[in-house]
């Protein structure tokens, strides 16, 4: 049996190289570094093995925005969302009997990625996206009626947020359209 020495630097993930990234970019944006000093913080970050590597290459930045979550419910009725309105980085939706609409086209939205959960018993559900906005719909259960979903024709990928559906609905079908404009 080896002795294994308690203090073993701790190796990284993607997901935190890639919040790293995202910081960079951010203070970058804001005007916090200046472009020669974002470049070598990201070489950093890149071929940052370890924490403490990691934690070197960010160091002095400003922590990164945690997201919101905030939940909609109603037994019955309709839930609507529309106009101007901030969406949240997770955004729950419970119901029982109600119809849902989301319109998510002239919504604030400050995430390149938002989580929509649905957890809907009957009732229809219409979620309107950003016309450059991409939809995974693959953590979607349908129990009675598939989803409708049309993918536009000339997306260009990478442009608008990603809008990520999950959850189960069980006797109503969700539709899902990109805005016109």
């Amino acid at each position: 049996m080896t002795d294994v020495p308690e203090d073993l630097p701790q190796l990284i993930d993607e997901d935190e190289r890639d919040a790293a990234v995202r910081r960079l970019q951010e203070a970058y944006a804001a005007g916090r570094i200046p472009h020669d000093e974002m470049d070598a913080r990201l070489d950093k970050v890149l071929t940052a093995k370890t924490q403490g590597d990691l934690v070197s290459a960010v160091a002095s930045l400003p922590a990164e925005k945690q997201g919101s979550t905030s939940t909609i419910g109603a037994a019955s009725g309709r839930i609507k969302r529309h106009g101007a309105w901030q969406v949240p980085q997770t955004l729950k939706v419970e119901s029982a009997y109600a119809r849902v609409h989301l319109d998510l086209s002239q919504a604030v939205i400050e995430y390149p990625v938002v989580d929509i959960e649905l957890q809907l018993g009957t009732g229809r559900a219409k979620i309107t996206v950003p016309r450059d906005a991409t939809v995974d719909l693959d953590g979607l259960h349908t129990e009675w009626k598939d989803m409708r979903y049309k993918a536009p024709r000339r997306a260009r990928p990478g442009d608008g947020p990603t809008i990520r559906i999950f959850g189960a609905m069980g006797y109503g079908r969700l539709t899902v359209r990109h805005a016109r404009r």
